[in-house]
């Protein structure tokens, strides 16, 4: 069973990007990539669980857990995000590896795509990619005027928190973790409290969370069905998709979600011997709250030889 894991910091022009890692560093390389306003702590249960021949590095995205936030003035773009995962790599002088992220941030976020994106931009250097309640995408709005008032609302909502600079709320360490229970009814308190190991700092008036407000601004990008599916056929290699029946794509959610729906549908046919799509009791952090539901899933996954013919 891994269990010990090490810091890591890697220098980026702003500061640092901060990660942690398990395993050999001889081993497989594996990158994890975590969810909307979480952190590399969300993957503590799951990876002691896993091959112990893999190196696993759970990167804090910039503006999460314990990185750098950006530069003043600079918003997140989701491309930010997919160099952050860039420089990363270079830093560990990975050429090739296995992509593991959580979350698709209830439709509406940016970097909960990166892990699919980064293998479209690359799809050279990723061997594997495993998502986690998250089906790859942000689909495009059918309602154009939507789309625009969307736009409009993250330049304003930066421009809005800028203007006010606020300094982080303190609160006490029950507080906290009751907020962000509020804001995620799929976590548990212990869940929660990982979490807030490594997404808040105390300090004298208590504890402050880490994150960027910025963070919080939709800045996606989107996509129709028949993109989506033209990308995940660039992925070289196999894909591992685990939602869970409690999550944010059991089907009575997905009636209100057409176009989510026929992405789905459009995996289970035209993507069938490209992707294993894999349902789970559980809930939206099922890897994080029952992380035994998922690892046998994973360690097969990660242990089988990739035998598929290219697309």
């Amino acid at each position: 069973i891994l269990g010990m894991f090490s810091e890591l910091k890697f220098p980026v022009p702003w500061g640092h990007v901060a990660a942690k890692a398990w395993g050999p560093s001889e081993g497989h390389p594996v990158l994890c990539l975590h969810g909307w306003l979480d952190n590399a702590n969300t993957f503590d249960k799951l990876i002691p669980l896993l091959p112990r021949d893999c190196y696993y590095v759970a990167m804090d995205f910039s503006g999460h857990g314990l990185s750098s936030h950006r530069p003043a003035g600079s918003p997140y773009h989701f491309l930010d995000y997919v160099t952050d995962v860039c420089r990363v790599a270079a830093a560990l002088q990975w050429r090739r590896f296995t992509l593991m992220g959580h979350s698709m941030a209830f439709l509406l976020l940016s970097h909960c795509f990166i892990s699919p994106q980064f293998c479209f931009l690359y799809p050279e250097m990723v061997d594997k990619l495993i998502l986690l309640e998250n089906l790859g995408f942000l689909l495009a709005p059918e309602d154009t005027e939507e789309w625009l008032k969307s736009k409009r609302m993250v330049i304003d909502r930066l421009l809005s928190l800028e203007a006010k600079q606020q300094t982080p709320k303190a609160r006490s360490p029950e507080a906290a973790l009751q907020r962000l229970l509020e804001a995620n009814r799929h976590l548990t308190a212990e869940g929660g409290a990982i979490l807030l190991q490594r997404g808040a700092t105390e300090t004298p008036a208590g504890l402050v969370y880490n994150r960027d407000m910025r963070v919080r601004m939709h800045n996606e990008v989107s996509f129709t069905v028949e993109q989506c599916v033209k990308l995940l056929q660039k992925i070289q290699d196999r894909v591992l998709i685990i939602l869970a029946q409690d999550g944010l794509f059991v089907p009575h959610k997905l009636d209100n979600r057409k176009l989510v729906k026929a992405l789905r549908e459009a995996f289970e046919s035209t993507l069938k011997e490209h992707i294993q799509l894999v349902e789970v009791p559980g809930s939206h952090f099922v890897h994080l709250n029952e992380p035994e539901v998922v690892s046998g899933i994973i360690s097969n996954f990660l242990t089988v030889q990739n035998a598929r013919p290219r697309l």
